[in-house]
Order: structure tokens, then sequence, then C-alpha cells
């Protein structure tokens, strides 16, 4: 079965737009892991305009699942993975004011410092993964910097979906077929909701791991966040 992670950021960004602590980031972690989850994601920005870097040490001794946390290797963002040692970090190449990830990493570009940060986060025994585009030439760049896994931005599967166009699943099937031969896992993320998951899910080889946030978070005020876990774990299996 694929393992479901949940990104709780837009928990925090509501929280923060009160101010006070509703809802309850903490509670939130341990109620998704007790619903089946299999792992909590968060993604601090350098601003902490939703998770706090505070939130990511506080939820250390709150995840008994798997811990991951994304962003861009920057030295804060490096000395916090460090401090904190998750299950997994997923570097990601995000601009500081970026809404959103909107992009995987050049691979090939990047190689000599992505190598550098995958060797030191696993030298502390933390399992390294990077966010890539759907591309092979990437992928391959991946395996050559010694990642353990590729994340596959899927925000282009989903949006193709969305139009009623199954064959734009056909780069991320090619992806994942490359990834398995050269001994990377494969996670993916970015857009992957209840009505999209499945079909995702059932096309692609070796999926190990999806994170999922904004749209679980959404569909939760609508069906409830117990429910529409459950959902996701039922779709995934």
């Amino acid at each position: 079965m694929t393992k479901l992670s949940v990104n709780i950021n837009k928990m925090a960004t509501l929280r923060n737009a009160r101010g006070g602590n509703a809802p309850d980031l903490l509670k939130a972690a341990t109620d998704i892991q007790k619903f089946g989850a299999q792992g909590i994601t968060i993604h601090p920005r350098p601003d902490e305009r939703h998770i706090k870097y505070q939130d990511a040490r506080d939820l250390k001794n709150i995840v008994y699942t798997e811990y991951n946390i994304e962003g861009n290797p920057e030295p804060k963002f490096v000395n916090l993975v460090l401090e904190i040692k998750p299950t997994q970090v997923t570097l990601v190449p995000d601009a500081t004011d970026a809404i959103t990830s909107n992009a995987g990493w050049n691979t090939i570009k990047h190689q000599v410092f992505l190598t550098e940060m995958v060797q030191e986060f696993k030298r502390n025994g933390i399992r390294t993964s990077l966010f890539v585009d759907p591309s092979l030439e990437m992928i391959e760049g991946a395996a050559k910097i010694g990642a353990d896994r590729i994340e596959l931005y899927t925000e282009s599967y989903a949006h193709q979906y969305g139009l009623g166009n199954k064959a734009g699943i056909e780069p991320y099937v090619s992806a994942a077929k490359l990834a398995h031969e050269l001994h990377l896992g494969i996670n993916a993320g970015h857009d992957l909701s209840l009505d999209n998951i499945q079909y995702f899910k059932q096309n692609i080889p070796n999926l190990l791991e999806v994170s999922i946030g904004h749209a679980l978070i959404c569909e939760a005020l609508y069906l409830g966040l117990d429910n529409v876990v459950n959902m996701y774990l039922q779709k995934l299996k």
C-alpha cells in the first residue's frame, strides 16, 4: 500500500490568520495519525507564514509515524532539519516569495550543491528526497546525486486529469519506471486529490508515498477530517 503523508501547512495558515492556537496543530497531527495516516508533512518557509520553526520542533514529539520536512535547503532550514532529524527531508527549490512549490529541481545544474546537501543529511541518518518534474534527465541526475527518493511534482498530471486528458499521466509512468531501475524510491505530491489520486496510484508502479495537503484539508471542510483521511487510504490500497 502507498503511504499517505498529510501536509498540515494549511492548518497552520488558518491558525495564524487569527492568532492563538486554533486549530491546535499538535492535536491535528495526533488525530490525523490516529485516523490512519502513515505520516505528517510540513513545509516551513523563511517568513513562517504558516508552519513556524517552533512548530517543527514541537511536532517531533508528536509524530510517531513518518515525519517529512520539506523545504529549500537554505542554512536556517538545513540547521532545523539537522536539529530535528525527521524520518525524511524533501528538498524543494521554491523561491522565498513563492505561494507554493511550482517546479522541480534541475538536478544537472545544481548537482554539486545537491550532492553536498544529500550527503550531509544522510550522514545524520535522514532519508533524502528530491522534488523533481517527470523528466528522465532530471531523474538520472537525482540518482547521480545519491538521493534515496524522488518526489514527482504532480501539478501537470492533476491539471490534465481535470481536463479529462488521462494521457497526462504517461510522463509520470516513464519517470517512475526509470527511477525504480535506478534504485530510487518514488514519492509524489502537489494537487493530488480525492478525484485524481486513485488513477495515479493505479498507474504509477512502485509508488511508496504521497504527500497531500491543500486538497485534503479543503475536502475535510465538507466531509470531515477522519472521513477524508480514510477515503484516501481506501483509494491508495
